[in-house]
C-alpha cells in the first residue's frame, strides 16, 4: 500500500473485551468506537481487528446442540458478520457524531495457513462445550478429534492454532483504506483457509488474532500495531508484590523477557510476540501494547508499552 505521510494504525482488540451477549457486545463496542475514533480524530487511519474467542464458542455451542455441526471456519465467518456489525454501527455512530466524514466497512476475511504448519500436530486452543471425561473419550474414539481437560470446568475440544501466512482479501482491504475508509478485517484471526489446488478451504483451527493483526499490519505497511489490553502496561513478575511496569522495550529486550518465560501463554505472551514480529519487519515501526481507555496517549508514549527496533 501507499505511503501518504498518515500513520496508520492497525488495532487489535480482544474478544473478551466485547462481553459475551449481543446486548452486551454491543454496549462494549460503543465503549471500543470511542476511543478508536480518538485515533482517528487525531489524524490517523486506523483499521480494526477484533478476536471472537468467546463469540465463537457460543456459536459452536449452539450447533453442537443440534442435530448437525458446523465447521469452525463457518463459525468463525458468523462471529466475524455479527462483531463486524456491531463494531460498524458503533464506528460509524461515533464519526457522525463528531462530524467526522468517514464510512466503515466490514471485510470477512479469509487468513491463508500453511497446511504443514507444525500446530496441525500439536492442537493447543480449546473451543465449544464441554463434556465430561467419559463422554469427552467416547467421542476422541468415535471422531478421532482430541480432548483435554479445561480448568477443572471439563473436557473440550482442542484445535490447531496456525501461524497466518497471507491475507486473501488483502487487495480489497487496501482500496477501502485508501479510499479513505475505516476497515474492520481479519475478525477472530481470519477465517483459517489453506492451499486446495487453483483454490482454498477452510479447515479446523483458529488464528491467534494478535498474529493475525500483525501480518495484516506488515502487509499493508502500517506504521504501528497497536494491541488493545485490560492493564495498562505490560509487566513482569504479574500479579506478584514485585510486579513492575514496562514503558518501553527494545527488540532484543522483549526477546529476552519472553525466553525467560515472564509472560503467560495464552495472554501477554503471544502480544508481545507478534509486536516483535511487526516490529522487525522494518525500520521505524513500533508496536503498543496498552490499555483500550488510554488509546490516544498510549500512541503517544504517554501509556502503554512501546516495542520499537
Amino acid at each position: 500500500m501507499q505511503k501518504t505521510g498518515i500513520t496508520t494504525i492497525v488495532a487489535a482488540l480482544g474478544g473478551n473485551a466485547l462481553g459475551d451477549t449481543a446486548a452486551e457486545q454491543l454496549r462494549n463496542a460503543r465503549i471500543a468506537a470511542a476511543a478508536i475514533v480518538d485515533l482517528i480524530e487525531a489524524g490517523n487511519r486506523v483499521v480494526v481487528v477484533h478476536g471472537n474467542g468467546p463469540q465463537v464458542g457460543m456459536i459452536k455451542k449452539q450447533f453442537d446442540t443440534g442435530d448437525s455441526e458446523m465447521p469452525i471456519a463457518e463459525c468463525t465467518a458468523m462471529s466475524q458478520g455479527y462483531i463486524g456489525y456491531h463494531l460498524q454501527q458503533s464506528l460509524q455512530s461515533e464519526l457522525d457524531g463528531r462530524g467526522i466524514e468517514k464510512s466503515v466497512a466490514s471485510v470477512l476475511t479469509q487468513v491463508i495457513v500453511d497446511a504443514k504448519d507444525p500446530a496441525f500436530q500439536k492442537p493447543s486452543k480449546p473451543i465449544g462445550k464441554h463434556y465430561d471425561e467419559e463422554t469427552a473419550q467416547k467421542l476422541m474414539t468415535e471422531s478421532g478429534r482430541l480432548y483435554k481437560e479445561d480448568a477443572g470446568r471439563g473436557w473440550r475440544w482442542v484445535v490447531p492454532s496456525p501461524k497466518p501466512i497471507d491475507i486473501r482479501e488483502l487487495k480489497s482491504i487496501e482500496l477501502l483504506i485508501e479510499n479513505g475508509n475505516v476497515v474492520v478485517a481479519c475478525g477472530g484471526g481470519g477465517i483459517p483457509v489453506v492451499k486446495d489446488g487453483g483454490g482454498y478451504l477452510g479447515v479446523d483451527s483458529v488464528i491467534d488474532k494478535d498474529f493475525a493483526a500483525a501480518k495484516l499490519a506488515d502487509l499493508i505497511d502500517a506504521d504501528i500495531l497497536f494491541i488493545l489490553t485490560a492493564v495498562e502496561r505490560v509487566c513482569v513478575d504479574f500479579n506478584k508484590p514485585g510486579q513492575r511496569a514496562i514503558p518501553e522495550m527494545t527488540i532484543e529486550e522483549a526477546k529476552k523477557l519472553c525466553g525467560e518465560g515472564h509472560f503467560a501463554p495464552g495472554s501477554m505472551l503471544p502480544k508481545v510476540e507478534a509486536s516483535i514480529q511487526f516490529a522487525s519487519g522494518k525500520k521505524g515501526r513500533k508496536a503498543v501494547i496498552g490499555l483500550l481507555s488510554k488509546a490516544a496517549q498510549s500512541i503517544k508514549g504517554e501509556n502503554g508499552t512501546i516495542i520499537t527496533n
